[in-house]
């Protein structure tokens, strides 16, 4: 399959209209499970996190079915839907991340071993890397955070942390949001990381979890900033058009 060519897209959004075009085209029958999310990414020479990304959205819109340990399956319809963006919003998206994987920090610190530290450690130098992409880096940070899930040994805890990382790509505002902090972030997140690594290193719960959630409260901090700056930006574009029409008003009363 070819990804239509439109620049305005993001890429995942690519992927996704691509696989809804074969499904309307026949090339995939409804019921029939699509192919491993590697082989997808090397049909369409894209990374297996915009894979991901396109067949949650797919998800959402009712065109596809992920089946625990079976793949992904078009759904009987058929037929995608509209667009539906879940009510998450990124500050409650930021506050749920902050109480679960604080939580798998301090359970991890008591499990951790020197080579999954020293595991830890790689993915930050790749998340920090000058040369690293934003999808590669965004790829090193979610698995950053699901290896300390994975190191907690409890399947459950990973699979809570897997399902809230992935849960921004279902709506649509919490992407924006998130996408545009990242770009505000990106200086501090190696220090952060190294921090909870050097956390976990010392076995100790309280000291991984106050630097996981130290972490996680700079980014809802920088939500608020962000959030803040849009309300202003608001609030300047009505005060301009507002002053355009009493101008508008006071240049007609003089004709």
């Amino acid at each position: 399959m070819s990804i239509p060519p439109v620049n305005s897209l993001r890429r995942y959004q690519q992927v996704a209209a691509a696989i809804e075009q074969a499904v309307a085209e026949g090339k995939y029958q409804w019921g029939q499970r699509l192919a491993s999310e590697r082989d997808l990414a090397e049909e369409f020479g894209v990374s297996r996190p915009t894979i991901r990304r396109a067949v949650i959205a797919l998800e959402t819109r009712g065109l596809l079915e992920a089946r625990q340990g079976a793949g992904v399956y078009v759904r009987q319809n058929g037929a995608a839907g509209p667009a539906q963006d879940l009510d998450i919003g990124a500050f409650d998206h930021a506050e749920a991340r902050c109480l679960f994987e604080g939580e798998a920090a301090a359970l991890a610190a008591t499990q951790i071993t020197d080579e999954e530290l020293a595991y830890l450690e790689t993915l930050v130098v790749t998340m920090s890397n000058d040369g690293t992409t934003k999808e590669q880096s965004e790829l090193a940070d979610r698995q950053f955070h699901i290896t300390i899930a994975r190191v907690t040994r409890n399947r459950a805890i990973v699979r809570i942390v897997e399902s809230t990382w992935d849960l921004r790509y279902k709506s649509r505002l919490c992407m924006q949001m998130l996408d545009r902090v990242w770009e505000v972030r990106r200086t501090t997140l190696k220090d952060e990381h190294r921090a909870i690594v050097e956390s976990l290193g010392t076995r100790d719960p309280k000291e991984a979890r106050a630097a996981m959630q130290t972490h996680l409260s700079g980014l809802i901090e920088n939500l608020l900033v962000t959030a803040e700056l849009d309300a202003m930006e608001q609030t300047r574009t009505r005060l301009a058009t507002k002053r355009e029409e009493i101008k508008q008003r006071a240049t007609s009363t003089k004709r």
